[in-house]
Order: structure tokens, then sequence, then C-alpha cells
């Protein structure tokens, strides 16, 4: 028997058809026979694993965009996941067997004339184009065959395990709730001129101690001092004679660049007939439909319909009706090479026309640098050689087209725009010099070359507190600001949870108590003063009502939304610090989440979707787990380093 680590065997082939076997260097397989492991009787041959390491490696790159080494697939995992599908598969074959599960031969016929990878020009399923992708991928028809019917016999089993899972309804309602529920609210932003007294100006000892607890504020970053020599296309630029003949050629042979028609921005979009596009061209008309939503009916996006910027000419037949419109509009029906087609005209594009004289000296400047570029080219090598031959670089600047310099340069130092360390290569040879390496040539992205020397390292210091004063200052008054806004927000915090409380006696009554019995009073109250007035509870601030779970407010950081979820009670009030700004919020009132109508309904279905998806990717991997270990699985990892090793 043999087991596949595919959902659908079918996916494993499109990914072959498309990338063929050379996409990532895999070479014809030829380990033999050699079995990686095996889940209870269901073998994994290398074969397989080759073909499904090949697959997840073209699966990454379908994803990402671009193509990964070998090195780089084991370092982010692509092989155990290879591995883990493979497994997986072997384990529902194993069971598939054990329970007598699989599917007749009629419905392996009629998937495999499905797979559009097997069909001809015609459409049908070809028996010969059948054939050869399996010749490609060294397998016989029969193997296949049977890769498709335990396929489908595992994707049975599968179904059959997962079939009763779904989302608890009262997980369900509760996370619907959750996530609807809105609040109302007040929110004021406490700033410096709330403090009841402007921050005191601290003394030199006060500024001083923050100078040396906060030294990391205050510390240079290492200075790297090196000497370099450097030689770019621009620096040779005016050395550079470009005759005028070439540069008439160069226009010529770039004449798009400088002479184009007037273009038009266009969609098109194909219709079986021309009733057809007629009657889609008056729903347009009528308002009941725009051209995006007619390529949506149709499965298409605005991508799959964009044909670009089009002249006249290149819109054939239609082009005359296209540009007839003087603003943007759909024009049609007319004849395209697919059919009846309307057109919908986006933007109007002028006439390009800059002539030669105009554009001489764009391309004499880009001439003469991308020759420059080749006579630096040429001459590296002599460069290289002379600095392999212990020459300095002073040496180099005398000797040679290369000029000489000198930087103080540090990692975090902002580049100068002209400067050698605006180019990353620069920067990424100064981190890593040493005083112990010799100089050598380098190449700039843009063409140039550069040398570098490490002449010393002055370490990160303490900058002495006279030279950094005001920044201390300005640093120290900062913070203390912002200290005292926490504090009288806190203060505020209190006051307004006491003015919503009518039975908390007011603080300064209470604080004043023992100043009235040293001044002989009756602190009791039996002398019946008048009640104490507490202070009036401070203004809540701007209010929001309706405000949503992960909603926002304009100017506002997002952690004072998500503070006034997190209140418990109405009423509330929390101190909120946050992008080294201080708000009070208050928790006015909570609306219970509205469950009824057609909204609330899409998302009470997408949750019970979410939470049924996550429930039955839980159960079926533990239900894979038990397989695997109901069944026993082995592992050949010699097999599986000889199948990695062939894959360059």
């Amino acid at each position: 028997m043999r087991g596949k680590g595919k959902s659908t065997i079918v996916w494993l082939l499109m990914g072959m058809l498309v990338l063929g076997l050379g996409g990532f260097g895999v070479t014809n397989f030829s380990g033999g026979t050699a079995d990686i492991g095996a889940v209870g009787d269901v073998e994994i041959s290398a074969q397989d694993y080759a073909r499904t390491l090949r697959a997840e490696m073209q699966e990454f790159s379908a994803r990402t965009g671009r193509q990964i080494s070998a090195a780089e697939a084991k370092a982010i995992g692509v092989d155990q996941a290879a591995l883990a599908r493979l497994y997986t598969a072997a384990a529902l074959e194993a069971e598939a067997n054990r329970l007598g599960v699989s599917v007749g031969d009629q419905a392996v016929a009629e998937q495999i004339t499905g797979i559009a990878a097997f069909r001809g020009l015609n459409g049908q399923f070809d028996r010969n184009i059948y054939a050869d992708a399996l010749r490609r991928e060294g397998m016989r028809e029969a193997e296949f065959e049977h890769d498709l019917r335990m396929d489908m016999a595992r994707m049975l089993l599968q179904d059959a395990a997962l079939a009763g899972v779904s989302a608890p309804q009262p997980v369900v309602a509760q996370t619907q709730g959750w996530l609807l529920e809105t609040r109302d609210i007040h929110w004021r932003e406490l700033t410096a001129e709330d403090l009841p007294a402007p921050v005191a100006s601290p003394d030199d000892s006060t500024l001083q101690a923050w100078h040396q607890a906060n030294a990391d504020r205050f510390t240079s970053p290492e200075i790297r001092k090196i000497t370099y020599v450097w030689l770019t296309p621009e620096m040779l630029e005016d050395e550079v004679e470009i005759d005028e003949q070439a540069l008439r050629d160069l226009y010529q042979d770039r004449i798009e660049e400088f002479q184009q028609p007037e273009r038009r921005m266009v969609e098109r979009l194909v219709f079986p007939t021309v009733a057809a596009a007629e009657e889609a061209k008056a729903r347009i008309y009528r308002g009941e439909i725009t051209f995006e939503q007619l390529a949506a009916e149709r499965g298409l996006t605005l991508a799959d319909i964009d044909l670009g910027e089009v002249s006249e000419a290149e819109l054939g037949a239609a082009g005359e009706a296209v540009f007839a419109l003087e603003e943007p509009g759909v024009a049609g029906p007319a004849s395209s090479d697919l059919g009846p087609a309307l057109f919908s005209m986006n933007a109007i594009l002028e006439p390009l026309d800059i002539p030669f004289e105009q554009a001489r000296d764009d391309l004499r400047l880009e001439a003469a640098v991308d020759r420059a570029r080749r006579q630096i080219e040429e001459r590296s090598g002599e460069f290289a050689d002379l600095l392999a031959g212990g020459a300095t670089l002073e040496d180099m600047a005398q000797e040679t087209s290369m000029e000489l310099g000198q930087i103080d340069w540090s990692p975090g130092a902002e580049a100068h725009p002209n400067g050698i360390d605006a180019y990353p290569e620069f920067r990424q040879r100064a981190a890593q010099l040493t005083d112990k390496d010799f100089p050598e040539l380098f190449e700039t992205e843009d063409g140039g070359v550069f040398a570098l020397r490490l002449d010393g390292i002055q370490p990160p210091a303490l900058i002495p507190f006279e030279e950094v004063r005001e920044r201390v200052a300005e640093d120290w008054t900062r913070n203390e600001t912002h200290r005292q806004m926490l504090a009288l927000a806190e203060e505020q915090r209190v006051a307004a949870e006491a003015a919503a409380e009518p039975g908390i006696e007011p603080a300064p009554a209470a604080a004043t108590a023992p100043v009235a019995q040293a001044l002989g009073g009756d602190a009791t109250g039996t002398d019946s003063p008048a009640p104490a007035v507490g202070k009036p509870a401070p203004d809540p601030g701007s209010p929001v009502t309706n405000l949503a779970r992960g909603g926002f407010i304009n100017g506002v950081p997002q952690e004072v939304v998500v503070q006034a979820f997190e209140i418990a009670e109405e009423g509330g009030t929390e101190v909120v610090d946050a992008e080294n700004r201080v708000f009070l919020v208050t928790l006015d009132k909570i609306h219970p989440a509205e469950t009824e109508g057609d909204e609330a309904a899409q998302i009470r279905d997408g949750i019970s979707a979410r939470l049924a998806d996550s429930l039955r990717q839980d159960v079926f991997d533990y239900f894979a787990r038990a397989l695997q270990s109901q069944a026993g699985a082995t592992l050949n990892q010699t097999a599986v380093d000889a199948v990695n090793a062939q894959v360059q």
C-alpha cells in the first residue's frame, strides 16, 4: 500500500503541471524503492515525499512570489509540513482500509475526466495528455488511479469524522453579544494647562541626578572612524564623451517614451451576443448596476477586464467609439477580437510629444552614467589588484580616479543623501569592519565601488551634563509634567466616582477633622455645623454614543476605546496613559447587542462558521494523531535526508 500526503491529489498534479519538475532544481528522483516511513501497513515512499516536498515548495513560492532554496525551505519548516501532510494522509488511509471504506471505478473515472489539466484543446478529456503528464511525474496510471481512489476514501472518512462538529450556540450567542455590544462614554484629555500650578523649574542637582539615572537617554552611540575611497558613475559623468549621433539613435530606440498618441484608460467586458451587451448597457444607463458590478456578476474583477492605457489603433474596430467619448463613460457594444463588448473609458491621456532637443540633456546624462558604469566595471579588476598588492587607501586616491574620504559613522546616524553612508552596502560593511581587516573592493547597487579601513572605535559614552543640560531639563520637565497629569487624572477619577455614588463622604471633610480638633472644635458634629459640601465633579469631557467595540474616535489613541470596553460597570471611570498622553474615560451606558436583523444574522453566521472551522480543525488534528498512535508510525530519517539532498 502507498500513502499520499495531499488533501486531494488533483492539487498536487496541478502544481506539477504548472511549475514542472525543474521548478526548484529538483533532479529526477532516483532513490529506488526506499520508504521514508509508514503508518500501520501504509508505507510512505521516498518518491511520494519528493513529490510532496516539491509541491509544498511550489505552493510557498506561489504565496510569496519568489522561489526558495532547499536551505530556506528547511529553515521555515517546509519539509516538516510535507511530512505532516503525508503522515496524516497515511493514517487516514490505514483507517479507511481497516474499515473497508472505498469508492467505485465510476467515481474515480469522473474525477479523472473532470481534471482540467488532462483536457485537450477541445475541452474534452485527452488520454494522451493524461498518460504524458503521469509519465513526466514518474507515475503509472494504475498507481495514480489507486492514489486517487484512496484520496477520495480518505475524504469520505474525514467528512464522516467531522460531520457532527458544529459551534455551540451558547458560545456563538455570547460571542455575538460581546462583539456587537455598544457603549456611551465621555472622554477628556488632560494637558499641562489642567495642572493647578506650572511645573517648577528643577535645580542643577535634580537635573544631574536625572542625567545619571537616565544615562541611556544621554549616551552617545559607538562611533566608528572610517577612512574610505570610492568611485561612482556620477563622478566620471563629466569625463565621458557621448557622440551626438549616439544620442539620436538612443532617442529613436526609445521613441515610445517621447512620442505617444492620445490614449485612454479602458476596461473591456465581452458578451456572447450584441443583444446581451446592449441589455447590459441599458441597465447601466438606468442606474441599476455599475460596470464593476456587471463584471462581478460574471465572476470577474476589474483586474480581469482592465486593458490599461491604449491608443485608438490598439482598440481596433472599437477605437472610434471609445475615443468619441469626451469624458469617462461606457461605449459600445463594439467588436473586439473576443466578440461583442462594452468598453468603460475611465480617463483621457493627452498625447506625448517630446522632441529630441528637449530630451537630449536627460539622454546624455543617462548615457554618460551608463558608460561610466561600464568603465568602472572594466577597471574594478585593476583596483582590486592594487589593494591586494598592498596599496593603501591613500595610494589608491593618488594612483587612480577613486576619491579619498573619512567619516565618523554610527549605525543610528542619519545618512547624508549624497554621502557614501547613503549606500546600504557601505553601511553593512562598516558595521562588520574590524581593525584587522585589510581593505578590499566592494560594489554598490548603482555600479560604483569602494574600499574602507577602520581607524578606530569610540565606544558609547555618557555625554557630559554640561553639554546636554538643556536636553536633560526638557526630558525631566516632560516626564514630571506627565507624572503630575497622571496623578491629577487619578484624583479626578476618584472624584468622578465619588460624585456618581452619593453615599460616599467627600474626602475634604474627613481631612479637616484633625484640624478642627486641634482648634478645640467638636469633630463629632455636636455643634451641628452646616453640611460639608464636596467639590463638584469635573467636566467628564466629550460624549461619544453607540461606540462599537473596535471603533475609533478621531484624534484619540485606540487604547482609549479599548479601555472604554474594559470598564465593568456604568459610571466607572478609568485613566488611560497612551502615546504619552493622559485621558479620563467614563462609561455612561452599556447597550446590549442588537441580535435581530440581517446584519446581525450575517455576523452570527460568520461567528458560527469560524468557531465551527476552528473546532473541526482541532478535532481533525486529534483524530489524525489518534489514528497514527493507534496504527503506529515509523520514520526513516536516513531516507528523508536522502530526498532532501536531491533538492538543489
